[in-house]
């Protein structure tokens, strides 16, 4: 039986690599002891095929297999394109 693969959301912060982008996932924890909410940023090299993603685009990530050095997600889908203000 296949383990599930992990899934995350977050936004692309940079599409400067070929066939590659840098996915910045966001999570909020609250502090053990002070109570306060502390926002916590992930951020994933993921494999992007087409080159289809854009700064600022939402995207859905997902695990898998190690594709370089630091490269184990690959996007799924773009969830939100951003607007392109000139």
């Amino acid at each position: 039986m296949e383990a599930k693969r992990k899934i995350r959301v977050g936004r692309v912060v940079s599409d400067k690599m070929d066939k590659a982008v840098v996915v910045a996932v966001e999570s909020l924890r609250h502090h053990p002891r002070y109570k306060k909410v502390i926002r916590r940023v992930s951020r994933y090299k993921a494999h992007d095929e087409d080159n289809a993603c854009r700064m600022g685009d939402v995207v859905r990530i997902v695990e898998t297999r190690p594709l370089s050095k630091e490269k184990r997600w690959r996007v799924a889908e773009i969830l939100l394109k951003r607007e392109v203000t000139n």
